[in-house]
This record gives structure tokens, C-alpha cells and sequence, in this order.
């Protein structure tokens, strides 16, 4: 019994596992446009302001006004703001209630929409460390890296990057690690992840143990990322 509750954890941490690394994969990268997004300083009504003179008025709100950096930071906290539960069972269900057209009808289907849910909520979250970490940096070596006659870009890879990366490991580590806890949440469309191939056992065969045993996985998993994320900030110490 035992081996056979084993290996049907195994299997369900297969499941967890895509859905981690998968997340990871598009969320990282995702996370970083959008805090872009969120910083963006583009005001296309930046005009209105020539010969105003009351700066306090209408208009000059209006010139002031930066769609794009509006526009997500308001999604950004639509994201953060709801459940992560709430926008799987949108992103999965509400196709087929709203058009009567289920996108999700094939075989991998479930994962995909399950993933996609999971990238646009963990990208919401990434994006602000990131946005953290970036203003973190002072306007000085910015500023330095401008005397020096650096573009924009030779600045953010030479001088903004490397000193973002020391800043946001640790928020980083500890929103990684709760993503491994929350591909619990796949089981909510019916995919077959870590927890609910522990529970199929209890409701099965009336055994709890296999529910607790899973707490094993979940601690292995969370102890290896720890022992990783603890080496990465001793590498990256060197910038102290």
C-alpha cells in the first residue's frame, strides 16, 4: 500500500511540478514588462500644459496623466486584489458560461488554462519586487553612469540590473516558495496535482495518512529551493 500511495504522489507532483516551472518560466519575464508598465512616464497630453496657469486645475491633470502606467497598475491591483482560486475558476469556466465555447476542450487543456492563471498572478506580484528593486537603486548612479556617456540600456544591464537582482532575491525567494504551496489551488479545475492525489486515497479507501504524507513532498521541495536561494544571496554578496 505503501509504494502504491507513493508512486500516486509522484505522479501528482509531476503535475505540481510543470505547473511550477512552467509559471516560472513565462511569470519572470512577464513580471519585468509589466513593472516597466507600472513606471512608464509617457503622458501624450503633456501638450495641454503650454501656456496654462493654473496648475492645479483639470487640464493640467490631464497632462499629467500617464495611460500606460495607469493602465497597469490598475490590473496589477485587480490581480493582487482577488483570489488566485477566483481567477482560475474565471479563466477556466468563464469561456464556456459567457460564449458558450469551451477553449480549454483538449487534452492538456486544464494545465494550460490552470498555467495561464498562474503566470498572470504571479507576474502582478513579481513585477512590484521588480519595480522595487529598480527605484532601490539610487538616481545618482543612474545619473553617473549618464556623465560617463552610457546609453540607457548600458545603464539598466551594467548598473540598475546587477543591483536589482541583490534586492529582490529575498521577496523573489519567498513568492517562489509559496507557489510551490499554491499549485495545491490546480485541483480546483480537476487537475490531478499533489493534494488531490493524496485525497483520491482518503475518499477511497478511508485512509487520512496519504493527505499528511504529501506534507513530506511539500517539504522536500520548499527544502531544496531554500538551499538554492541561500547560495544565491552568498554569491551575490560581493555587492555590499
Amino acid at each position: 500500500m505503501f509504494w502504491t500511495v507513493t508512486l500516486s504522489l509522484l505522479k501528482g507532483l509531476g503535475a505540481a511540478t510543470q505547473l511550477f516551472f512552467l509559471t516560472l518560466l513565462f511569470a519572470l519575464p512577464l513580471g519585468l514588462v509589466i513593472a516597466f508598465g507600472s513606471m512608464n512616464k509617457w503622458q501624450p497630453f503633456r501638450f495641454l500644459l503650454y501656456g496654462q496657469e493654473h496648475p492645479g486645475s483639470v487640464t493640467s491633470w490631464l497632462a499629467g496623466w500617464r495611460p500606460i502606467s495607469w493602465i497597469t497598475n490598475v490590473v496589477v491591483w485587480i490581480i493582487r486584489g482577488t483570489p488566485l482560486m477566483l481567477q482560475l475558476i474565471i479563466i477556466f469556466y468563464g469561456p464556456g458560461l459567457w460564449f458558450d465555447n469551451n477553449i480549454w476542450a483538449f487534452s492538456s487543456g486544464r494545465m494550460f488554462a490552470c498555467t495561464l492563471a498562474f503566470v498572470i498572478n504571479y507576474a502582478c506580484y513579481f513585477s512590484v519586487i521588480y519595480r522595487g528593486g529598480i527605484e532601490g537603486v539610487p538616481v545618482g548612479q543612474r545619473e553617473a553612469g549618464e556623465v560617463l556617456g552610457m546609453t540607457r540600456r548600458q545603464i539598466f544591464f551594467k548598473i540598475t540590473l546587477l543591483q536589482m537582482v541583490k534586492r529582490v532575491v529575498p521577496p523573489m525567494s519567498n513568492e517562489i516558495i509559496t507557489l510551490v504551496k499554491d499549485t495545491s489551488l490546480a485541483r480546483i479545475i480537476a487537475i490531478t496535482e499533489l493534494i488531490k492525489a493524496g485525497e483520491a486515497f482518503m475518499k477511497s479507501d478511508g485512509i487520512t495518512w496519504p493527505l499528511f504524507y504529501t506534507a513530506v513532498y511539500y517539504l522536500l521541495f520548499v527544502g531544496i529551493l531554500t538551499i538554492l536561494f541561500n547560495r544565491l544571496e552568498r554569491k551575490l554578496s560581493y555587492f555590499r
